[in-house]
């Protein structure tokens, strides 16, 4: 009779998301992780054991004798691109490329095929949505045909890896990495297992050969990257392209880059020719106004490192309704009632009863705290019905006291807006300066000959803006 000690335990059963991947001991209902129902399923065990030694790939060295030039950057033919990355492709580097449908990622990607394929260098592209001849038609169109840029319609990771092993490329371009199936491996394409077996294959070959693989990621309706947390993880360059349907204008933003900053953005303007970087966006969201016109005010944001300049107008007209409207576009809306209620409580400016209507000029999106006063500025100034003087920016935070905040960058911004020919800059006093009778100007030496007016209250600076409420004002 054998004994209860060489009887082998059973393994116990783990249960997985097939949303997230997230694992459990017992069966729920709704994920831990990402709170879908119905997702979590019973999974095979696996057994477990010993990794027994094995022979290295290549032997350990002082850190000092490593080379660095297999890793040097190299350019994309992009400059917008390069500028995210941190300076152009890294041999061997995983990047992921994630947004949502129609932004233009793969016209993106073609384009930076196409230049790597110009500059002498095999780029190969691998499509799993759409045909070999669409992509084709997109090339003619945006003129990416070039006799080093390969490629080929695949949704097999077997093929893939074929490909890549006969085309030998330096380039590797993968559209998109949900549409690839990996023989073998439990799952349909895109879903947990099936993304992270694709992901890891097609990371261990670029890392083995030296290629720059770009893979092309979709998002959910949240807005983040579908698939696995390991598939961001895993790759060494996560980027997101954003822009709107209604709007040429694209940006791409670095979420995580192991080789470079993660605080850049590239600027694009998307049309039917392709895709083409904008390497001085700011003019694009300033509109020029042949007369002076009440109700609008220009802020200088910070998108990364790079200073941007967008208009902000504003309409106040008397409501008609019990309940007055707050409508923003482009605008924080919770922001807009702040800046509303410390000016009707420490600026003199009464919105009691009258609808305000906030946006900004070319489908800007702007969640700088530094635009809080441009926003105060020009719903001031479209109450009392006077224009902002020409050739104004206003910076700075609003706190709830009435005071003005410093902002960071506070000297990059007013040379961005000095070298757009603005000549008066309204920015917040240094913390713990005295209150002066008077505006105090900055020294015009740092900003190209630029008048810059430090103020303490959003109070003080409408009057210096001459916007304050008068007694006088008519309500409609």
């Amino acid at each position: 009779m054998a004994s209860a000690r060489s009887v082998p335990k059973a393994p116990r059963p783990t249960y997985r998301c097939s949303e997230c991947g997230w694992e459990t001991a017992k069966w729920v209902g709704r994920c831990g992780e990402c709170q879908a129902w119905g997702s979590v399923a019973e999974v095979a065990a696996t057994q477990t054991g010993r990794t027994p030694p094995a022979a290295v790939t290549s032997a350990a060295l002082p850190i000092g004798q490593v080379s660095v030039t297999e890793s040097a950057f190299r350019s994309s033919g992009v400059p917008e691109l390069d500028r995210v990355l941190g300076g152009g492709l890294v041999p061997g580097a995983a990047i992921l490329l994630a947004g949502e449908p129609g932004v233009g990622k793969s016209t993106l990607l073609l384009e930076v095929a196409a230049q790597t394929a110009r500059y002498g260098r095999r780029a190969l592209y691998l499509t799993g949505e759409e045909s070999a001849s669409q992509v084709r038609l997109r090339a003619d169109r945006t003129g990416s045909v070039q006799d080093e840029l390969y490629l080929a319609a695949e949704t097999d990771l077997g093929a893939v890896l074929t490909h890549i092993e006969e085309t030998r490329p330096e380039l590797l371009v993968v559209d998109s990495v949900q549409t690839i199936g990996a023989t073998g491996v439990e799952g349909v394409p895109g879903g947990v297992t099936q993304v992270r077996e694709v992901a890891a294959a097609l990371i261990r070959v670029a890392k083995t050969r030296n290629i720059t693989t770009v893979l092309v990621g979709h998002v959910t309706k949240e807005g983040s990257i579908a698939g696995p947390r390991v598939l961001e993880h895993l790759v060494d360059v996560v980027l997101h392209f954003e822009g709107d349907r209604e709007s040429r204008f694209r940006m791409v933003r670095a979420m995580k880059n192991r080789f470079g900053p993660v605080d850049e953005v590239g600027c694009f303007d998307l049309s039917s020719d392709g895709i083409v970087a904008v390497t001085d966006p700011s003019g694009l969201f300033v509109e020029t106004h042949q007369v002076s016109v009440p109700g609008t005010c220009v802020a200088v944001t910070m998108e990364g490192r790079r200073p941007l300049l967008a208009e902000i107008q504003a309409l106040t007209v008397l409501g008609e309704q019990e309940r007055p409207r707050r409508t923003t576009s482009g605008l924080d809306g919770s922001r807009l009632s702040m800046v509303l209620a410390v000016l009707q409580r420490h600026g003199g400016i009464r919105m009691g009863g009258r609808d305000v209507f906030a946006s900004t000029v070319g489908g800007a999106r702007l969640s700088d705290p530094a635009a809080d006063l441009a926003m105060a500025v020009a719903v001031a100034s479209s109450h009392v019905g006077t224009p902002t003087p020409r050739g104004v920016v206003a910076l700075g935070e609003i706190g709830l006291a009435g005071e003005l905040r410093r902002v960071r960058d506070l000297d990059q911004r007013l040379a961005e807006a000095a070298r757009l020919g603005f000549t008066v800059a309204v920015v917040p006093a240094e913390p713990g300066a005295l209150v002066p009778p008077t505006p105090k100007e900055r020294n015009a030496e740092l900003t190209d000959g630029m008048r810059v007016f430090e103020l303490h209250s959003v109070r003080g600076a409408l009057e210096f803006l001459r916007l304050a409420q008068s007694p006088s004002i008519a309500t409609d």
